[in-house]
């Protein structure tokens, strides 16, 4: 550089300068687990309800090595379709985006880098308080969010793996006061099962739907897990633009962000075209009642070659790890859905040969 004239270094200076000004996104993906997923019928997100303990962890593997290391295989429904985690994964790939797992309260630690933020399981919330440590993980989770907040960051991308936390995401949704229904991995949403499962929760306390409505940690410590209360502090503490990525899961977090007060035009809820298609669900609905924005990825994998990838059509997993997010990013990055798909399929395809 000292060959260089004078206007030159200045001219090399200013550029080095505005692209350490660029803002960048960063995608998180939280980790959570309830016991509400071991009530058999209720989760489809392992083949069995007791490796759902292990599915998060195994997720956020997977994000990051071509098997997960807690498990030999990738999570997968109990009729054998892959995690969503293989969408973001491509996504990511494609993209470059960097991702940051963070473990808001899981089972076991996953076997990668990670922020951790508690180790506090949901408890079954028909029997006790689901998380009594709510106002614990928020406060830790907001300060996290307030130290992202120092970067050089315009927005935060927050996914999820939590198995069971449609149930307790439709629990904190009535117990706010909305009549919402949420999605399933599987096309036959097991919503009469929830639907006991959290009146007996309901009875429990003696709460009934709307009794919640201006108490959202009390929502939360009943009824709700720990991915809800860390998404809920990390976007508290950040205080810029917010992407939930995900799909039914992420109307509970942005209701109870509302309840606190947050103002939702800083939020986005980004999830797929199989959730907003799902008629067994009130994603529509609900978002305008809560009056939240969304966006979703219209991913087509109809004529993909390989069945456990066509079902998702059928109404297969949906949705989870932050995909509808994820692929939302690529497609920024200028990359399209059908780029995604094309690098899902390559993906899929290494893991069964």
């Amino acid at each position: 550089m000292d060959n260089l004239s004078s206007n030159n270094k200045k001219r090399i200076y200013i550029n080095l300068l505005d692209n350490l000004s660029k803002v960048i996104s960063v995608m998180l993906v939280v980790l959570g687990n309830t016991e509400v997923s071991l009530i058999p019928g209720i989760s489809m997100a392992g083949a069995t309800p007791e490796l759902t303990k292990l599915t998060p962890p195994a997720d956020a593997e997977y994000l990051f090595y071509e098997k997960p290391k807690i498990i030999e295989a990738i999570p997968v429904t109990p009729e054998g379709h892959p995690t969503p985690a293989i969408i973001t994964k491509a996504a990511k790939e494609l993209a470059g985006f960097p991702i940051m797992i963070v473990r808001g309260g899981t089972y076991l630690a996953p076997l990668v880098p990670h922020v951790h933020i508690s180790n506090y399981v949901g408890r079954d919330f028909r029997k006790k308080k689901a998380l009594q440590e709510a106002e614990e993980i928020v406060n830790r989770a907001v300060i996290f969010g307030k130290e992202l907040n120092k970067l050089n960051l315009k927005e935060l991308v927050i996914g999820e793996s939590t198995p069971g936390g449609t149930t307790t995401a439709q629990a904190i949704l009535w117990a706010l006061g909305y009549d919402a229904k949420t999605s399933s991995a599987s096309p036959c949403n097991p919503q009469s099962l929830k639907e006991k499962v959290i009146l007996e929760g309901f009875e429990r306390t003696g709460v009934k739907k709307g009794d919640l409505e201006n108490k959202p940690l009390i929502a939360l410590e009943e009824f709700g897990d720990p991915m809800m209360a860390t998404v809920l502090g990390i976007a508290q503490g950040f205080g810029r633009d917010v992407i939930l990525a995900g799909g039914t899961q992420m109307l509970a977090v942005a209701a109870l962000l509302k309840a606190m007060g947050e103002d939702l035009e800083r939020f986005m809820i980004a999830t797929t075209k199989w959730v907003i298609n799902d008629k067994s669900s009130t994603f529509k609905e609900t978002a305008k009642e809560i009056g939240v924005m969304y966006c979703y990825a219209n991913l087509d994998f109809s004529k993909c070659r390989f069945k456990g990838l066509q079902d998702y059509e059928r109404g297969y997993v949906k949705e989870g790890v932050g995909a509808g997010g994820a692929t939302w990013l690529a497609m920024k990055r200028g990359f399209s859905e059908r780029d995604v798909v094309e690098k899902v399929e390559e993906l899929y395809e290494k893991l069964i040969y």
